[in-house]
């Protein structure tokens, strides 16, 4: 137990003291804060108002397009068309909506044309369309003799209430809260692995490398070197984490209070902040979300956090001892990076429209997956027993996977200058 404290000492140091380590520790709230300021500002930018001709020769839909922030229409039916087409080449107009006069209602279905120099977004098409198949119903209904004012009153609009079977009301969209939650997690935990077991791999690629190893296996156990590894990247992951944490929540307070709604709130929104209605649906949020499993999902994030990493690491720690270079590292790596994408995707289709179905139930179970999968379904509800024995299974499966790549480590990081095959790998198994 000594040398295994000594080696994961001597990890954790090594790690936390590299400068790439240093920077990147208060570099990276930096960038993410940044981009994130980047992205708000990008998004809050108004494009420019694109201006649209409408040359209508009928008279029957000019009226029925109304200028918006996006696009504003002007009535140019008196304009020839060929004057049309040279103002589009001179930038005049974005593009000019052309309907002929035409005899028969039905000809109008495919008989408009819409003249630009740049293809028109689908947005665009698609209200230029329903703006003229309201028009265009509403003239065969009065062509017909139906009365189209009593038809627009006879129009409902339901709005579905959302009800607990115990009476309460609930909100719409907790689903998705549900599943974005789980997913938060769920990417912090194939993050982790995928940075810091590439750290593993590396430094065991390093070391081997620089035949340090040598050395080092004559004093200790290539097992206890292995573990020793993975246990102190994993410290100094979790101090990159928490440092990431603090310094990204600080940063994120200093933006808001320079740039949040407090000082660019426009006194509209400020008065639909304050209204009756738009309060009472924020409470009833914020209270289904203080009724999901939070603290279970915080306690079990812990213990998959554990279980999963030290599992992949384990792999990837067997990966750097099997070959001697990074490159060489990559017909290995895919085969163990496709469990995490897998249980991704998985996850959030599967989990999304039946967190309690066969799929995600299965995937919630198979070590490779629930990591991932199980973190989904939480904030769902699941059964404590399912929970018990996803853990127990992953665990059980950490252990295994542990000593087959002990195995592997043990032979591996004493050889030198042959790319390995998976055939040679399963032999090293059998030593």
């Amino acid at each position: 137990m000594g040398v295994l404290s000594l080696i994961i000492k001597r990890e954790f140091i090594a790690k936390v003291r590299n400068k790439s380590f240093i920077v990147m520790t208060f570099v990276s709230p930096l960038i993410f804060v940044g981009i994130a300021v980047l992205i708000g500002y990008l998004g809050s930018i108004r494009s420019e108002v694109k201006n649209i001709g409408v040359h209508d020769e009928s008279g029957l839909f000019v009226k029925e397009f109304k200028s918006n922030k996006e696009y504003k229409y002007y009535d140019v039916s008196l304009v020839p068309k060929e004057i049309l087409t040279d103002s589009i080449s001179r930038k005049a107009y974005e593009g000019v909506l052309y309907i002929p006069k035409y005899d028969s209602i039905g000809k109008y279905e495919n008989g408009i044309q819409y003249i630009s120099e740049d293809s028109p977004s689908l947005g665009f098409v698609s209200q230029v369309e329903n703006t003229m198949n309201r028009k265009l119903t509403k003239y065969n209904l009065s062509n017909q003799g139906f009365d189209t004012l009593v038809i627009d009153k006879a129009k409902t609009n339901v709005t579905i209430n959302l009800v607990k079977s115990s009476g309460e009301e609930t909100v719409k969209g907790l689903n998705e809260i549900k599943i974005a939650i789980g997913t938060v997690f769920g990417y912090l935990i194939m993050m982790f692995i995928i940075i810091y077991g590439n750290l593993v791999m590396r430094s065991v690629i390093e070391e081997k490398t620089n035949r340090i190893i040598e050395i080092i296996v004559s004093s200790v156990k290539p097992f206890q070197l292995m573990l020793g590894k993975i246990i102190g990247t994993t410290f100094a992951g979790i101090l990159q984490f928490a440092i990431w944490a603090i310094v990204g929540g600080i940063l994120i307070f200093v933006v808001n209070s320079m740039f949040g709604l407090s000082t660019t709130a426009t006194n509209t929104e400020l008065a639909a902040l304050n209204s009756g209605e738009l309060l009472d649906k924020v409470q009833m949020y914020y209270k289904e979300i203080m009724m999901l499993p939070l603290g279970s999902l915080f306690f079990y994030f812990i213990f998959y956090f554990i279980g999963g990493y030290f599992l992949y690491s384990s792999l990837y720690a067997a990966i750097g001892a099997a070959v001697d270079n990074e490159t060489d590292s990559q017909q290995f790596l895919f085969p163990v990076i496709m469990p995490l994408m897998l249980g991704v995707y998985v996850g959030f289709f599967a989990v999304m429209n039946e967190p309690h179905g066969t799929v995600a139930t299965v995937f919630s179970m198979i070590p490779l997956t629930s990591p991932i999968v199980m973190l989904m379904r939480i904030p769902f509800g699941v059964p404590t027993s399912q929970i018990i024995i996803s853990l127990v299974i992953l665990f059980v499966t950490f252990i295994g996977i542990v000593w087959v790549a002990a195995k592997i480590y043990r032979v591996g990081i004493l050889m030198y200058g042959k790319k390995p095959t998976w055939k040679e790998l399963l032999k090293w198994l059998k030593y």
